[in-house]
């Protein structure tokens, strides 16, 4: 590994797994969908100048409706959820609900690609949710608030899930990407709904709080894309998808360190199982879907 891939590697790991402690810091001053809203608005107006510095193209007229429905699936459904699952549920947590997602993508590929579930799959499966119900009883929450919580992330997650399985056409015909740009605005648009308030919001929001949403609209919503294209196309697909097991380490890490949520053991051993789980599912999947899939794994 040269220097530029391991500095694109830990880009990767550091600013998704950055992101879930980043949204528990911001919703000290925020609403779950204003702080969704107010991040997506910042990625956006970066990947608007992007690509108009890349000259990208527009996509086609007949695959906007499409583009449409996954933005809102991929991003608004996914970081309004999330958002809205923090409120109760620790970030470190919360970023291994999320690592479910490439099981629970293949789980959907299986009713609605007709693709076939290897045994592997199955036992990973089973290890990975044998794996989130330790954490939850590790939890320490008052069960009905935590319960909230882990239900919009696991909403986050499936929305991510049926956006990662419906895409793989649109990946191979614009790029990676073009094709995370156009779903990331499309989702901001659907986002615009909760505009109202946000203004009032920003003003009486803690400096703190602020530097969070704009660090999340910054970093993690856009640098770890281009990132993952870079190591995808000099070190290969899985090369690139395997540093995203290390992402819920860095979120344990960081909300360690800034946020002082210290897990306990059991959700240690209950987040090493899951990770476990959620290698094994995925040891045979082809290293196509791998390189599709790369941002459904445990972004934040």
């Amino acid at each position: 590994m040269n220097g530029r891939l391991f500095v694109a590697y830990s880009l990767i790991i550091v600013a998704w797994g950055s992101a879930f402690p980043g949204i528990k810091a911001a919703l000290e001053s925020y609403s779950p969908e204003h702080l969704a809203l107010f991040r997506l608005l910042i990625g956006s107006i970066i990947l608007i100048i992007f690509a108009v510095v890349k000259k990208i193209k527009l996509p086609d007229l007949r695959d906007i409706p499409f583009i449409l429905l996954l933005g809102f699936l991929g991003f608004m459904t996914y970081h309004t959820a999330l958002s809205i699952g923090e409120e109760t549920v620790s970030a470190g947590m919360a970023s291994l609900f999320v690592s479910t997602t490439p099981i629970i993508s293949a789980i959907l590929a299986v009713v609605f690609s007709k693709e076939k579930f290897h045994k592997m799959g199955w036992i990973g499966s089973i290890i990975a949710f044998l794996g989130v119900a330790m954490i939850s009883f590790g939890s320490g929450i008052p069960q009905t608030a935590y319960l909230k919580g882990v239900i919009f992330i696991l909403i986050a997650a499936l929305g991510e899930s049926f956006y990662f399985i419906f895409q793989s056409n649109y990946l191979k015909k614009y790029g990676f990407i073009p094709f995370t740009i156009y779903t990331i605005l499309a989702g901001t648009l659907f986002m615009l709904i909760f505009l109202p308030g946000l203004g009032n919001e920003i003003a009486a929001a803690s400096y703190s709080a602020t530097f969070s949403v704009i660090y999340l609209g910054l970093v993690p919503t856009v640098l770890p894309y281009l990132a993952m294209a870079y190591v995808t196309e000099n070190a290969g697909a899985l090369a690139a998808t395997s540093s995203l097991y290390l992402t819920p380490v860095a979120a344990f890490v960081i909300s360690w360190i800034f946020l002082n949520e210290v897990p306990t053991w059991i959700t240690l051993v209950g987040g090493v199982i899951t990770l476990v789980g959620v290698s094994i599912s995925s040891m045979k999947i082809k290293q196509d879907d791998l390189t599709l899939g790369c941002t459904a794994n445990t972004r934040g």
